[in-house]
């Protein structure tokens, strides 16, 4: 695989983060009720800008609680490695996110990398989404993930999606290449798009490697 012009294009939770910093911060300080919300989410009941303006007023208003329990959740140890045999091959990284995003935009300027997500406006504790695209025929996502990624291909750019979770799906459909785990892979396979399998960031890395050498 010719890494060099491709972006790529990179989920956060559960993808980057062991497992989704959003469910972890709801299942640590939220009622059950945010479980209801999110079976109406997974259902396509609503989309996940609904979802998360839902399950956000669900939480308490402490900055401070809510940052720290949603450190808790550790990154995929592989993180440094994708991120430095992406750029060294000449490749172009981007995060992209449809979470609460504040760990995101954390763990992005930590390497040195642009981010795509939404934010908390902490003054008014409200989500604002910043990067949804309303010219899209769904208009339902908090983060548009297919736009950065048409935008590439219009430059001319090969482009990869790695990602595992349900926010992903609309990205896969339009992305070159497309590596999936859990959820993804799932939605990938029932829908029949083209897509490799990884457990884990290192896996992936050990993948990238073999095809380079």
């Amino acid at each position: 695989m010719e890494l060099r012009g491709t972006s790529v294009f990179l989920d956060f939770d559960g993808t980057i983060t062991s497992s989704d910093t959003g469910l972890h911060v709801l299942e640590r300080l939220a009622p059950d009720t945010w479980r209801d919300v999110e079976r109406r989410y997974l259902s396509g009941a609503i989309g996940s800008r609904e979802c998360m303006v839902a399950q956000w007023e669900l939480l308490p208003r402490d900055r401070d609680l809510v940052v720290a329990v949603t450190r808790e959740v550790p990154l995929d140890p592989g993180f440094p490695a994708l991120v430095d045999l992406l750029t060294s091959a000449g490749a172009e990284v981007t995060i992209v996110s449809d979470g609460y995003g504040f760990r995101a935009q954390e763990i992005a300027e930590q390497a040195g990398l642009p981010v795509l997500t939404n934010a908390i406006d902490w003054d008014r504790f409200t989500v604002v989404f910043p990067n949804g695209d309303d010219s899209c025929a769904c208009a339902a996502c908090g983060t548009c993930k297919q736009a950065p990624i048409r935008k590439a291909k219009r430059s001319g750019r090969r482009t990869m999606l790695v990602g595992d979770g349900a926010s992903d799906a609309k990205a896969a459909e339009v992305a070159d290449v497309v590596f999936a785990k859990a959820h993804l892979a799932d939605w990938c396979r029932e829908a029949g798009i083209p897509h490799r399998t990884f457990s884990d960031l290192t896996d992936l890395v050990a993948q990238l490697q073999g095809e380079e050498a």
